[in-house]
């Protein structure tokens, strides 16, 4: 079975059962006479899709941007954080509880502070981005980098080879599905970071997060289809992430994340 109906199996199930959700969702609203007030309907929020679609490109082509550069950050502080914890157990022992504790502080805490301190632009948004899909990728990273097997740290050890050697020819590629898990989990709270951000800056950066903040001008099917938008935008990247990493597995590495489950 190749690789791509592999994934197509996967999704199949989901859609599925999305659909039929939809669906049973739609013939309640529709027996049950329940105001469009309490709760609309599928059709009433794609209509709301629709009206708004450009507003809502807009918007998450905005937030796309902010999520994007906030997971690269996240991805490269965290591959380095991790390169550095799993060569020093004192540094290790010593830095990684921080690493807890910063994902352990909500973000909705953080981000007035970083607004304040750094204004409420981009970058802003950006770096909350950043900060809540960091400890994913320094957690799984770091675990991937110490699961090397003993006897292939002693052959090398038995050739002589450097902590760089070890690190880039051994460590590395032992912890490519930890990475890859890493940054699929980073993918998805990076765009709640960035969502979060825009809630907070408002009109001056007109994300997804602003649009939704915005609730007093819309409807609620308008609020609904600003949150279909961004599950859909957060899903989207988390499949996306899913089949780049698994086909840089299969193609440099010889391994799978599906076969693995």
């Amino acid at each position: 079975m190749t690789f791509v109906r592999l994934y197509l199996r996967q999704w199949v199930a989901p859609i599925l059962f999305f659909a039929g959700f939809l669906f049973l969702w739609e013939s309640m609203i529709r027996i049950f006479e329940i105001p469009r007030v309490v709760l609309p309907s599928p059709a009433a929020i794609g209509s709301a899709l629709i009206r708004m679609r450009h507003e809502l490109v807009l918007g998450l082509m905005r937030t796309l941007s902010a999520s994007m550069s906030g997971l690269f950050a996240s991805t490269t502080i965290g591959i380095l954080t991790a390169c550095v914890f799993s060569q020093s157990r004192l540094i290790r022992v010593t830095l990684y509880p921080y690493a807890v504790l910063l994902q352990t502080i909500p973000i909705v805490a953080i981000a007035p502070i970083i607004l304040v301190s750094l204004g409420r632009g981009f970058f802003s948004i950006a770096l909350i981005a950043c900060l809540i899909c960091l400890f994913p990728v320094i957690t799984n990273t770091t675990t991937g980098l110490m699961q090397v097997d003993p006897e292939l740290l002693d052959l090398f050890r038995l050739y002589r080879a450097t902590r760089w050697q070890v690190l880039t020819r051994l460590q590395i590629p032992t912890a490519m599905p930890y990475l890859i898990s890493g940054i699929r989990i980073a993918a998805g709270a990076s765009i709640v970071g960035a969502i979060v951000g825009e809630f907070f800056v408002g009109s001056s950066q007109p994300g997804l997060g602003a649009i939704i903040q915005q609730k007093d001008t819309f409807t609620l099917p308008d609020l609904y289809a600003a949150v279909f938008v961004s599950a859909l935008l957060g899903t989207s990247m988390f499949g996306v992430i899913s089949v780049l990493g698994e086909f840089v597995l299969r193609r440099w590495f010889g391994m799978s994340l599906i076969q693995q489950k």
